[in-house]
């Protein structure tokens, strides 16, 4: 069963709701993790000739990675005495330097507060894309003023096998690490797991609404087509009965009675198909994998992924595949 044992929230000190540290702290209490708390400043720029006749730059950016050091400790204060909390400010691109703490200390999950996009509608802005794209581990993206606790989670799982056998064998593990992280979650929180793949029948619309002549045997032409969907649906059904017959070997069966997860094959795209149903159930967290096919450093998410991402109106927990390396490197 998945553990997370060191963990990294990255907080605004100045918010005054900090969902994401009230979550880091009890996961970390139930994972009897280490838990560090990290606030990322702006780099201030060194050419303010008109401030620096008054004042450095170089005083003011260490006046103001005091300032944020001191909320920090107060911020984390009422959790100390339960947990061993470390602190830090760092300077610099928030998306860069989260990574490089991810990196040095070799974190195994990252969690934040989601920044909502106005300008696209999205729960996710330009910063956490950045991060869901160069983080190494996994991303947990809380929604704002969500409730502490899940009722409702959901693990968005991809059973197709029409990849390349190097990417199936890629897919197939991110499968095994979302539905350890699911479980272990869904396990903690007594919480209700519902484990979707959605799937669509290559031709199926053409096919029933496309063009045909007069002369074509409608009845018999929808009839074909019908076949054909089904015997696509019996190949998801009996690829999900597999996946699922592999995690009971990994997590347990036990575990897996007790959790009893529901298993639903949507028929759609996932782009779509995922958002709705998590409206649907009014679920609280969706875990999801991030895997592309191009193979480029930093484009690790992919577009069905990114619009996946884009419909949802929940928190997120992004998982990457194995092997996965970030284009971000530590500083000389």
């Amino acid at each position: 069963m998945n553990s997370f044992k060191k963990i990294l929230c990255l907080v605004n000190a100045e918010d005054e709701d900090n969902i994401d540290l009230d979550l880091a702290v009890k996961l970390a209490n139930k994972n009897h993790a280490n838990l560090s708390v990290v606030v990322v400043l702006e780099e201030m720029p060194l050419d303010l000739k008109l401030i620096d006749i008054f004042v450095s730059s170089k005083d003011i950016q260490a006046n103001t990675i005091a300032t944020h050091k001191k909320r920090l400790e107060k911020l984390v204060s009422p959790f100390i005495k339960d947990i061993d909390i470390q602190t830090k400010v760092l300077v610099g691109i928030p998306f860069i330097e989260t990574t490089r703490e991810v990196l040095r200390n070799r974190h195994d999950i990252v969690i934040k507060t989601a920044e909502r996009d106005g300008i696209l509608n999205s729960m996710f802005g330009s910063k956490d894309m950045h991060l869901l794209r160069k983080c190494p581990c996994p991303l947990w993206l809380v929604k704002p003023k969500s409730p502490s606790t899940f009722k409702r989670i959901i693990a968005a799982v991809d059973v197709d096998t029409n990849y390349s056998s190097k990417e199936l064998k890629t897919r197939h593990l991110l499968n095994h690490q979302i539905l350890e992280v699911a479980c272990s979650l869904a396990l903690s929180e007594s919480a209700e797991l519902h484990i979707v793949h959605a799937w669509d029948a290559f031709g199926d619309s053409a096919s029933r609404y496309g063009y045909y002549t007069p002369e074509d045997n409608y009845d018999i032409l929808i009839e074909e087509v019908n076949v054909y969907v089904q015997e696509v649906r019996q190949t998801h059904s009996h690829n999900m009965i597999t996946l699922m017959d592999e995690i009971a070997n990994k997590v347990g069966q036990d575990t897996l009675d007790h959790i009893k997860p529901q298993t639903h094959l949507l028929n759609g795209s996932p782009k779509t198909s995922v958002s709705e149903f998590a409206l649907k159930i009014n679920a609280e967290l969706v875990v999801m994998g991030t895997v592309a096919r191009t193979g480029l450093p930093g484009f690790f998410i992919g577009n069905t992924a990114e619009s996946i991402l884009g419909k949802l109106d929940c928190s997120v927990l992004a998982v990457k595949p194995a092997g996965f390396k970030t284009p971000v490197t530590l500083e000389d």
